[in-house]
């Protein structure tokens, strides 16, 4: 089987009050990580000041203000300058986020199994869950109509 060291990435930019996320936040990663769905491979938590002003801070650089306890950041650094500038723009003025870039460990697996087969993946496209929701609840709502109507 053609084996990948990595599989595909996501960077996830996750807003939240105050200079660092809750600790439900960061225990949702760390039960992630430790049942082995994803891989984290950095993390850089930015905050946005009134005047639009980006201030980044490493996990590693927050001490003991936040506690991610057996999370070891698997390629700290691949989130650069460039994405910082470019994802950091969507964080609103008086709040923060983290960018967290994601291995999906499954999507390695298929990747490698689609690579041993000759198969290429051309196109992948991600739908977000509040879309998805939102969209099946009408779906179901217009169901329900058509056979109460």
């Amino acid at each position: 089987m053609t084996e990948f060291e990595y599989g595909p990435v996501e960077i996830l930019v996750v807003g939240f009050e105050g200079r660092v996320p809750d600790a439900g936040t960061l225990e949702a990663i760390a039960e992630l990580v430790e049942a082995g769905d994803i891989r984290l491979l950095d993390a850089v938590f930015v905050s946005r000041d009134e005047a639009g002003n980006i201030e980044a801070t490493e996990i590693e650089d927050f001490g003991d203000e936040i506690q991610i306890v057996d999370i070891t950041l698997e390629a700290s650094g691949l989130v650069g300058h460039d994405d910082l500038t470019d994802l950091a723009e969507v964080v609103p003025p008086g709040s923060s986020a983290a960018l967290l870039a994601i291995e999906l460990v499954w999507a390695k697996n298929l990747a490698s199994r689609f690579a041993e087969s000759g198969g290429v993946l051309l196109q992948s496209e991600r739908i977000p869950a509040p879309i998805v929701n939102a969209v099946l609840a009408e779906a179901e709502i217009l169901s329900d109509e058509d056979v109460a109507g």
